[in-house]
């Protein structure tokens, strides 16, 4: 795979600062596919000094310029959409139908969007005497995670830029070559030099020192919430805004009287998208007690059509595979059935998890309680609505969920109280307009749509 051997910085491509690099690997055979600098904090003083430098111009921009821009970067996103989902199979496994209909789809969707909402947005409101401006909070650190490399890059990147905000951008250390591709998008595209900075390396080194750095406003993190929790202690001390999007354990809830069958196969889907590897994944299935074993032999029949190495891709790395490993053999270990799946390797070759259900699974056990990040799927039994909210919320996350019944305002009322950020009613569809964000320890603030530009926005009010 092409990779590039310095960073985007100030609009070009500059030498590293130190020489140490970082080996990028195929998941699904385990071998090296190229390396990139593995920057240091010298990197990322650079990248920010480039985005302070960078940012009165931008921040001045008119908004339909802005909106111009941001258009330009979709546009060439698309063009590239090819490499791009053949550059997601090589570093993060993804089988190819799914990198070209999410890896490569889903950005270009919603980069659209906000090319539209920078146009249309109200940064400015007359409130009686008062004139309310929503103006850019400044320079962005944006830390990114693997499982979705080039989304979870557009999500930050696209409303900062439409907010008149800056960028320095830390990838995950996994799947940089996306990232990449993004920054020469980025040049292709012609945004000004400075406006989007590029640094890779690791999360310890790069990352924690973007975080600190003085010269940024606001750090935007995606990952999980152990170090989501050090991130919101280094901005607090600073007095630094954040918004993190961390871990999640989500409920698919299914009440009595809706659709068994489709309840079941959706959610075994949801969960074996990506590998397991989406943090907003439901995870845990709650059945009523009647029809709890139908549920498990339907969902016991769908797993069997997700195929490792064929409709099911590799996990990230050799770390995260004996992770997931680990939790399966803890589930067993803790008396929940396996009845698909199980902790044995699949193939010789690569990082696979084979796709797992358990029933017999109570709220207490680690596997309901702690986010596993591989395609894993438990089943609890409650026996009346109040049970299966208590168990349905019975976490310290509250990212996303699912709610099956008989019709949408049954639904709707259920998941009204859920604590949770996003919840699908009867299998709605996603929204790229619609925030996105959890409750509890799943984070603070949201992404997509109006509410993730308005992250990147702070407010001044005068009065005449």
């Amino acid at each position: 795979m092409k990779a590039h051997d310095g960073m985007y910085i100030g609009g070009a491509w500059r030498p590293a600062a130190g020489t140490d690099t970082i080996a990028v690997v195929n998941p699904a055979d385990e071998q090296v596919i190229a390396h990139v600098p593995a920057g240091t904090a010298e990197d990322v003083d650079a990248a920010v000094r480039a985005a302070r430098a960078a940012f009165p111009g931008w921040a001045a921009t008119p908004p339909a310029e802005r909106a111009a821009r941001i258009a330009a970067l979709r546009d060439v996103l698309g063009t590239r959409a090819e490499e791009i989902a053949e550059t997601v199979t090589a570093e993060l496994g993804a089988p190819p139908a799914l990198a070209v209909s999410v890896h490569a789809g889903l950005p270009v969707l919603v980069a659209g969007t906000y090319a539209e909402l920078a146009a249309t947005y109200a940064f400015e409101e007359r409130h009686g005497n008062s004139t309310v401006f929503l103006e850019p909070v400044g320079v962005v650190g944006a830390i990114t995670p693997w499982n979705y490399p080039l989304h979870q890059i557009v999500a930050k990147v696209a409303p900062a830029l439409a907010a008149g905000c800056t960028v320095v951008l830390k990838p995950a250390e996994d799947t940089p070559l996306t990232a990449q591709l993004f920054a020469e998008a980025v040049a292709e595209a012609g945004l000004p030099d400075g406006v989007f900075n590029l640094v890779t390396g690791l999360g310890p080194v790069a990352g924690q020192a973007l975080a600190e750095h003085e010269g940024v406003d606001l750090v935007s993190f995606t990952g999980s919430t152990a170090v989501g929790r050090q991130i919101g202690a280094t901005a607090g001390g600073a007095v630094k805004r954040v918004a993190l999007e961390l871990g999640g354990k989500s409920a698919n809830v299914i009440l009595p009287g809706a659709d068994l069958a489709k309840a079941v196969g959706v959610g075994v889907a949801n969960v074996m998208s990506n590998s397991g590897q989406t943090c907003s994944a439901w995870t845990r299935m709650l059945v009523d007690a009647e029809r709890y074993e139908e549920a498990v032999a339907l969902a016991a029949a769908a797993v069997a059509k997700y195929v490792p190495g064929e409709r099911v891709g590799p996990l990230v790395n050799a770390k995260q595979q004996a992770r997931v490993r680990g939790y399966i053999e803890k589930g067993v270990e803790e008396g929940a059935r396996l009845v698909a799946g199980g902790p044995e390797a699949p193939l010789p070759t690569g990082y696979y998890v084979s796709p797992t259900v358990f029933a017999d699974v109570t709220p207490e056990m680690t596997i309901a309680q702690e986010e596993i990040f591989g395609p894993v799927v438990s089943i609890l039994k409650y026996e009346d609505e109040d049970d299966a909210l208590r168990i349905a919320n019975g976490t310290v996350y509250g990212l996303a969920g699912a709610v099956w019944a008989t019709d949408d305002e049954a639904a709707v009322a259920f998941a009204r109280r859920m604590d949770t950020g996003q919840v699908d009613i009867n299998g709605g569809r996603f929204n790229p307009l619609a925030p996105f964000g959890g409750y509890k320890q799943s984070g603070v603030g949201r992404e997509l749509g109006a509410h993730g530009l308005a992250e990147y926005l702070q407010t001044k009010s005068l009065q005449f």
